[in-house]
């Protein structure tokens, strides 16, 4: 008839200890997790940008339709 802080619901000496290991663990696997996301979403990759050159750049924007070809012919010739 031990209440919920007795030794018959887990508040023994060695559940308590193996229940702070499991929340400290829990915890730091929670923490790792954040850091994570937080630096997955704020990462910036620049490598794929600098390394394109301005007539790339053009000839893309004129593949996708953005700037029409008299556009694209007169940034080439300037370049």
């Amino acid at each position: 008839m031990m209440g919920f802080g007795g030794f018959g619901y887990g508040g023994g000496y060695g559940m308590g200890i193996l229940g702070w290991v499991f929340q400290i663990l829990i915890l730091i696997g929670v923490v790792y997790f954040v850091v994570y996301l937080v630096r997955s979403m704020t990462r910036r990759d620049n490598s794929d940008h600098s390394s394109r050159t301005a007539k790339e750049i053009a000839a893309e924007r004129y593949a996708r339709g953005e700037i029409t070809e008299e556009e694209y012919r007169k940034i080439r010739d300037s370049l």
